[in-house]
């Protein structure tokens, strides 16, 4: 495989992985490429990306690799998270965002096994809205991230503190899933976080329960 070729699996690899990331084992175990060969192309792409201003950054941060934004774009991206087109949530958004506030700190295949579907998509769009935040990583093989909801999500609920939030037995299984979650954003009237009808995107694949119990991190 020539150099160019390894660095554009590379970032394609960083993209599909998320905030998640990979480590460099895991990149190189996957190229099927020797840890200096992934090493020496990941430090080079992180030079290029900087020299050639481009809008994200290679992140690496406790042994993980990851695409990030740049700093400096902050501001244009809180305008996009807390635009009014942007307000509304699907279904799937919100189950995962009662599941986090009820069951915090809680990490994406715990989320996926009270819904019962893959919730990539709708953990990613909480976290652009800034309503769900990585607060740690859990201590299991591959140390998957541990999300927990933001101050943002307080104020949007009108809550002093996350143990205001009612009927603290909700969000054990995905039995009563829908009616619970209905329940909730009932109990606290957020007219501004209505769901939206559904995006065929989201949650596009079930989870088998014999093949996905396990973080695609690891």
């Amino acid at each position: 495989m020539d150099f160019p070729k390894l660095k554009s699996i590379i970032e394609g690899l960083l993209f599909l992985s998320g905030e998640e990331g990979l480590s460099i084992k895991q990149i190189a175990e996957i190229v099927d490429q020797r840890v200096e060969l992934v090493t020496d192309a990941i430090e080079e792409m992180i030079q290029e990306f900087s020299q050639q201003g481009r809008g994200v950054q290679i992140l690496k941060i406790a042994g993980v690799v990851q695409l990030g934004t740049l700093p400096e774009h902050a501001v244009y991206f809180e305008k996009l998270a807390y635009s009014p087109a942007r307000t509304s949530l699907s279904q799937a958004a919100l189950e995962t965002l009662a599941i986090v506030a009820y069951r915090q700190p809680i990490t994406r295949v715990e989320i996926e096994e009270i819904r019962g579907v893959k919730s990539e998509r709708a953990i990613h769009t909480l976290v652009n809205k800034d309503l769900i935040i990585e607060v740690g990583r859990a201590e299991a093989i591959g140390r998957p991230i541990l999300y927990g909801t933001t101050k943002s999500f307080l104020d949007y609920f009108g809550l002093a503190s996350i143990k205001d939030l009612p009927e603290p037995g909700l969000f054990e299984d995905s039995e009563n899933l829908e009616e619970e979650t209905q329940l909730l954003f009932n109990k606290l009237d957020l007219q501004q976080l209505e769901p939206e009808s559904a995006d065929p995107a989201d949650d596009l694949n079930h989870i088998d329960n014999e093949d996905d119990n396990t973080d695609s991190s690891l």
